[in-house]
């Protein structure tokens, strides 16, 4: 008997030596990344779709997940995913047309819960407030913004503002036209890009007040006269707005301080002696707030690269072409590895691999053909 406790003893002791060395395989994360897509439509069997990119297999694909939206140029998300929002860059008697959909995840669909009129045509932008309370819509032909309420992905207009005023350049600067709704990471303010008009406009937001958008004390700044104030995107730290001059083709670097803005300095996007035509389309910050990216249409078709210093002004870093024509948006992931480039002009898009200490990219072999890409929304 007492042989017998003894083997098990050693038994027991040679099973938990065995399980001791062993060491625990971690499980492989693959970097597989996704974007809702939003383009121009020619048939009803495009509109919404989605992006998958997985470079450790090399893969890349595009699926419509909304056929039948017309020029959803547009897409946003809620945070949770659970809702997805798209213009229908379009025109009419009320305006363009605004839609909400129910974004089931994990089998990737999209069911259309309401759609209302945008009260302006050639809707072009949206924004949801930092609480996803409200969704803003930017009408660029209709020069004005209009504000919804959202309840359970419905959607009820509460307000539309119209601008007035135009600039120096004679067929685009006629009257005014809403390129980009902001709001500033304080949840306060909202910014409006208007090209037509060549001013940032600056609104307060009062979500609790039955119209909840007013003028700030100061109501717009200013941009260089035929600028073309178009795309902005505001620093995380909230002291610095970055704005594409679509126009000109430059950069403009503004200051903001409780909200009131000024402008620091402006960088050009095209190189020394370069000629063509321009025309200056997306800004972007990567993830770690150290560099931003601008894109130029036109005979660029190009990507402009620079650092950003303590005080928030740039510095160049490089400018790469981005392997077609229109670039007119382009997106980072998350994690800073990667830069995705929609060509609408040329119906590509294209991966760059991103050097997250330099800023610099390199054009990899990962690219897939779509109609009119235009705007990318990444998801987790």
């Amino acid at each position: 008997m007492k042989k017998i406790k003894i083997s098990l003893i050693l038994l027991t002791a040679f099973i938990m030596t065995i399980s001791c060395d062993e060491t625990p395989q971690e499980e492989k994360v693959e970097n597989k990344y996704e974007f809702l897509v939003g383009s121009y439509t020619d048939s009803e069997e495009e509109g919404i779709s989605l992006l998958t990119i997985n470079p450790e297999e090399n893969l890349i694909a595009t699926k419509v997940i909304a056929a039948g939206v017309k020029n959803p140029s547009f897409v946003v998300s809620n945070k949770a995913q659970t809702l997805v929002f798209s213009v229908e860059e379009t025109g009419g008697e009320n305006g363009g047309k605004v839609s909400s959909f129910k974004f089931d995840r994990q089998n990737n669909t999209l069911e259309l819960l309401d759609t209302e009129e945008s009260f302006g045509n050639s809707p072009c932008y949206l924004a949801l407030d930092p609480k996803e309370e409200f969704l803003v819509v930017g009408n660029y032909s209709g020069g004005n913004f209009s504000a919804y309420k959202i309840s359970n992905g419905m959607l009820e207009h509460v307000q539309t503002i119209n601008h007035e005023g135009q600039s120096v350049v004679s067929g685009r600067q006629d009257g005014s036209h809403v390129h980009s709704v902001v709001f500033h990471p304080n949840g306060k303010q909202m910014l409006v890009g208007d090209l037509g008009t060549d001013k940032i406009f600056i609104y307060d937001f009062n979500p609790t007040y039955a119209v909840p958008f007013n003028p700030a004390s100061q109501p717009y700044v200013e941009v260089g006269p035929g600028s073309g104030p178009r795309h902005l995107v505001v620093h995380p730290d909230g002291k610095t707005v970055y704005l594409i001059h679509e126009m000109s083709a430059e950069l403009g670097v503004y200051s903001y301080d409780a909200g009131k803005m000024a402008r620091k300095q402006v960088a050009q996007l095209t190189g020394e002696g370069f000629i063509g035509n321009v025309g200056a389309a997306e800004v972007r910050i990567s993830p770690d707030a150290k560099f931003v990216y601008a894109s130029n249409r036109g005979d660029a078709n190009d990507i402009s690269v620079f650092g950003i210093g303590s005080d928030g002004q740039v510095t160049f870093v490089e400018r790469v072409a981005t392997g077609g024509e229109t670039p007119r948006n382009f997106a980072i992931t998350k994690d800073g590895e990667y830069l995705i480039v929609g060509n609408q002009g040329s119906n590509s898009i294209i991966v760059f691999d991103r050097d997250q200490k330099t800023g610099k990219l390199v054009k990899t072999d990962l690219a897939v053909s779509i109609n009119k890409p235009v705007y990318f929304f990444g998801l987790n």
